[in-house]
């Protein structure tokens, strides 16, 4: 039987260069405001600002024990904080590089009862969970599912009473107008798409507060890294191939100037700034319950 190959995303390398370079295990952005400092040092309590932020929605329903779904959970960082919490949780990502890291956070709380399903939220099986959860969470993942498939399911699987908590950044009226910095950012769903139709469904719109503010602050720490550090240190190794090894040099430029050309459009350029992002994206932090049954 041959072994399948494992490959890695452009998510699973996010993760191991934060992990590496940062000493973070959250894939998602942090939040940040005058009270905390903005320096890379400060990542990891940023991001608990912005999990605390969701378990805050989470605990105003009241309940004892939540159901909680943590849909495209990632890492498993905040779903192993949830199990911590007393929370029951269950966790959902398609990659299986995720998934390996989020069985091993969950192996290391034998007291958890947590499901992770590792599948596209669209596969997921509503038929066996009808009106089961508490409440759907999406950490910066809303954006990878498409928004009617998102809520179609949704409106199956959370009890009425129960709550959609959405995090996660969209694109902006600016987004594809051909300025400078736009495609910088990729991912999110329109701003104006969402709002026609969330409009037409029957959810409670508890919260909706722009955070692009808080949030975009990163990009200062993040533009700074790759321009100041890892471009250099890049230039460095691309020096020292050139001279010690210029015919296999030559040839792996050739070979992927198509990858070297898109990964140096994409983040060495200088655009990945927070005055780029604040154009074409807005961030949002929404609350939406769903109405109990008459």
């Amino acid at each position: 039987m041959n072994k399948q190959k494992e490959t890695m995303d452009s998510r699973e390398l996010g993760l191991v260069l934060g992990q590496q370079l940062l000493n973070v295990d959250d894939m998602h952005y942090g939040m940040w405001d005058n009270n905390l400092e903005l320096k890379l040092s400060n990542i990891a309590a940023a991001q608990q600002r912005y999990t605390d932020a969701l378990f805050a929605d989470i605990d105003s329903l009241g309940l004892e024990a939540p159901k909680v779904l943590d849909i495209g959970c990632g890492t498993g960082h905040i779903l192993g904080q949830m199990v911590d919490k007393g929370y029951q949780a269950d966790g959902l990502v398609p990659a299986p590089g995720f998934a390996k890291l989020v069985n091993q956070r969950l192996a290391e709380r034998p007291q958890s009862t947590a499901k992770l399903f590792q599948i596209p939220f669209q596969d997921f099986p509503v038929a066996e969970y009808k009106d089961h959860y508490d409440v759907a969470l999406f950490s910066e993942s809303f954006q990878y599912i498409p928004m009617d498939k998102s809520f179609d399911i949704l409106q199956k699987i959370v009890r009425p009473g129960g709550r959609i908590i959405i995090c996660d950044f969209f694109k902006t009226a600016n987004d594809g107008d051909g300025g400078k910095g736009d495609g910088t950012f990729g991912g999110g769903h329109r701003w104006s798409h969402y709002q026609e139709v969330i409009s037409k469904l029957p959810f409670s719109v508890v919260k909706d507060e722009d955070i692009t503010s808080l949030m975009s602050p990163n990009l200062v720490l993040v533009n700074d890294l790759l321009m100041n550090t890892l471009a250099p240190a890049g230039q460095t190794v691309g020096r020292y191939m050139r001279v010690n090894y210029p015919k296999t040099s030559k040839l792996v430029a050739f070979l992927l100037r198509k990858k070297f050309k898109k990964l140096k459009d994409k983040y060495f350029t200088g655009l990945r700034s927070q005055e780029t992002f604040e154009r074409y994206k807005t961030y949002h932090h929404i609350v939406l319950d769903v109405p109990e049954k008459k």
